[in-house]
């Protein structure tokens, strides 16, 4: 085949020039842009890789952002708490001045005004909004955190940042949390509020030595701790002792000393029924300056331990204070002064009950009431308004956690009573007046085989169905909830028993009750019911175990309301609650708790400040958590950045165009492409007819 000028110059100059013009272009495209490529199809594992990056640079930007926002509330957190912990600083210094007894009631007065101040003061940074979102209110940050009676109504829920993958960070500490958490390290502390002295310090007649003259100490005998009416010293003296142990194991024991035992004999068998031995010493059972009986748990972390006693004697040497059921002693005399000048009034004069808890309740007519010192568990609820409220919380035994509606009674009630390890053949009483004023009387009865309930007035039974959809059936002793006792509470209160014995019947009658009344836990475990057809409302309720009141047999598996021991210190905490009763000591001059007047609930400035240092240790450690919260946030936030300048640097040596290179191998090839063009114009010069 003859080579023409027409192929060679194709050859030499065509596809060269193609090539050399692509790879011209190709730069100078690198160049404008910035790019090494356009398209994926330039080049597809640099886009692949580009493309990568710029979704991880998308990321690192939507993590630093949420990052920024979590470090800025956790620093606001921060700063609050600091001015939180500078108003409780000042609250402890105006407690301790207050608990000095060189106070008069002008300058107490003065000191529970500031106290009331600094209340406020805390209540308002508690409600501290940012943007209209209330910082210690759990993810509900639309609701204000503590309302205006200090009850916190906000949530649990945490606020979380995206540090990275698969990585967050919580960043807001919830008022769940910061009023209302738990402090593990802390140790239940009890006390009765009735102070005791030296009974027969008053009356020389009948002292039996020099000792009766001293005021009453663990060293001081029976004699002197309960009174006699001679000098013969021949009594015995017995004390019903009921309680809660550390593990929610309940007791109640009746116990006997002669006139010559000591009160540290009776601290020491007080202990043994908790369970102390030589070996294991599980509280602490001691006496204050103000005779009062003061218990406190060596186990930390539980908030279980309770406490009532009663002790009696029969100064006729009879045996009317040694009984099985202490409702018989109502006969007796409570006031010794009484009987020593034979002024009592009592059924049995001779007979002394001594009380050593006494509580108060609010019936509905708003007098104040002291509930009888006899009374341990059946005392009725408190009245307020239209709502009706128990004082004992519903702990869970494993993890002393506050009941919730779906908390089983198992988990909550005492197993080691009645058929150990179960509630079956435990039977309840309920009973007062419904909201109508009319009585209701009812006993729930647990049992393995379907637990039921009985309205004793009409002696009517009906079961209490579980909500199965597989199957609607009575429920078996363990697996009661505490909603299915709610519901029976709402129905008797409100009298809306089923009309029959139908599953459709009982779900008739709860759905009705619940238009009339409200029957439920509230935040801190205690059952409450609230009228709703009245502000005022005519219902009572007592709900107890049916061995209330016996000695030798069985405690009472369950407490919902207690005339017991007042609360000192807990691990639980409920912050504005506990300030408020401070503050009521110092408003109350009440250095120790006394049932004899005011509000017999008070604990008293000498505890409130053992408890406002529990309570300062708590704070402390949430404003710990914010600390490390915040410094947790700048380090991912710090490390957020070197990630995205390292990541944005990969992205550049993958895509961006390097323009010295570019523009080097653009004169490369503007050469090469001369050079092409030159010797082209030197060989191709020929005639146009031999071109062709």
């Amino acid at each position: 085949m003859r080579v023409t000028p027409s192929m060679y110059y194709d050859s030499l100059y065509g596809k060269n020039n193609t090539k050399l013009s692509r790879e011209l272009f190709d730069v100078n495209k690198q160049i404008s842009s910035g790019m090494k490529i356009q398209y994926a199809h330039e080049d597809v594992r640099t886009f692949a890789e580009t493309m990568r990056l710029d979704n991880e640079v998308a990321t690192l930007k939507q993590i630093k952002q949420s990052t920024d926002n979590g470090a800025k509330l956790a620093n606001q957190t921060d700063s609050i708490m600091n001015e939180f912990g500078t108003l409780m600083n000042r609250f402890r210094t105006l407690l301790v001045q207050a608990s000095n007894d060189t106070n008069d009631t002008t300058s107490r007065n003065a000191i529970a005004a500031e106290l009331r101040g600094v209340e406020k003061n805390l209540r308002g940074l508690a409600n501290t909004s940012i943007n209209g979102k209330f910082i210690f209110s759990g993810s509900a940050v639309d609701i204000r955190p503590i309302d205006n009676n200090g009850i916190y109504r906000g949530n649990n829920g945490r606020l979380d940042a995206f540090v990275g993958s698969r990585n967050k960070q919580q960043f807001n500490i919830s008022g769940a949390d910061l009023f209302l958490g738990e402090n593990k390290s802390i140790q239940r502390e009890i006390i009765s509020n009735i102070k005791n002295v030296n009974l027969l310090k008053g009356y020389p007649a009948l002292q039996a030595g020099p000792s009766d003259n001293q005021t009453l100490s663990t060293s001081s005998t029976m004699r002197q701790f309960m009174g006699d009416t001679t000098t013969a010293g021949t009594n015995t003296y017995y004390f019903y002792i009921r309680g809660v142990k550390s593990n929610g194991e309940a007791f109640n024991s009746k116990v006997s000393f002669a006139s010559t035992d000591t009160v540290q004999n009776l601290l020491n068998r007080i202990g043994t029924e908790y369970g102390n031995n030589g070996a294991n010493q599980v509280v602490d059972v001691s006496l204050n300056g103000d005779g009062q009986i003061v218990i406190k748990d060596k186990i930390n972390g539980s908030s279980k331990i309770d406490f009532h006693m009663v002790g009696a004697v029969d100064f006729s040497g009879a045996g009317a204070a040694n009984v099985a059921n202490i409702d018989t002693l109502d006969s007796g005399e409570t006031n010794f002064d009484k009987i020593i000048a034979g002024t009592s009034t009592a059924g049995n004069p001779s007979l002394f009950v001594k009380e050593f808890v006494k509580s108060g309740f609010i019936p509905a007519n708003g007098a104040a009431t002291n509930i009888n010192g006899l009374v341990y568990d059946r005392a009725q609820f408190s009245i307020q308004g239209a709502t009706l409220t128990s004082n004992v919380a519903q702990v869970q035994t494993l993890n002393n956690a506050f009941a919730k509606p779906a908390t089983k009674l198992s988990e909550v009630f005492d197993l080691s009573q009645g058929t150990i390890g179960t509630l079956d053949g435990t039977q309840l009483r309920l009973s007062g007046n419904a909201i109508d004023g009319s009585a209701y009387d009812v006993t729930i009865n647990l049992s393995a085989t379907g637990s039921t309930f009985t309205n004793n007035i009409t002696a009517t039974t009906y079961n209490i169905y579980n909500m199965d959809p597989a199957g609607r059936v009575a429920t078996p002793a363990d697996n009661v909830t505490y909603q299915q006792l709610l519901d029976v509470i709402n129905m008797s209160v409100t009298n809306n028993f089923p009309a029959g014995a139908s599953t459709a019947n009982y779900d008739t009658a709860i759905a009705n009750s619940h238009v009339q009344g409200n029957t439920y836990l509230s935040y801190d475990g205690k059952i409450s019911f609230k009228d709703l057809t009245s502000g005022t409302t005519k219902a009572t309720i007592s709900l107890y175990d049916s061995n209330s009141g016996l000695f030798g047999g069985d405690s009472s598996v369950a407490t919902f309301n207690a005339n017991d021991a007042l609360t000192v210190r807990d691990p639980k905490n409920d912050f504005f609650k506990s300030i408020d009763d401070m503050i009521r000591s110092v408003e109350e001059y009440k250095t120790q708790p006394d049932a004899n007047f005011g509000d017999p609930r008070v604990i008293g400035m000498e505890n409130a400040i053992g408890r406002f240092d529990a309570l300062q240790d708590h704070i402390l450690s949430m404003h710990s958590r914010v600390g490390a919260q915040s410094n947790t946030l700048e380090q991912a936030k710090n490390r957020i950045e070197t990630l995205d300048i390292a990541t944005k640097t990969l992205r550049s040596n993958v895509i961006d165009t390097d323009l010295a290179e570019a523009s080097l191998q653009l004169q490369q090839l503007t050469v090469n492409y001369q050079a092409l063009l030159s010797t082209v114009g030197r060989v191709s010069q020929l005639s146009l007819v031999n071109f062709l």
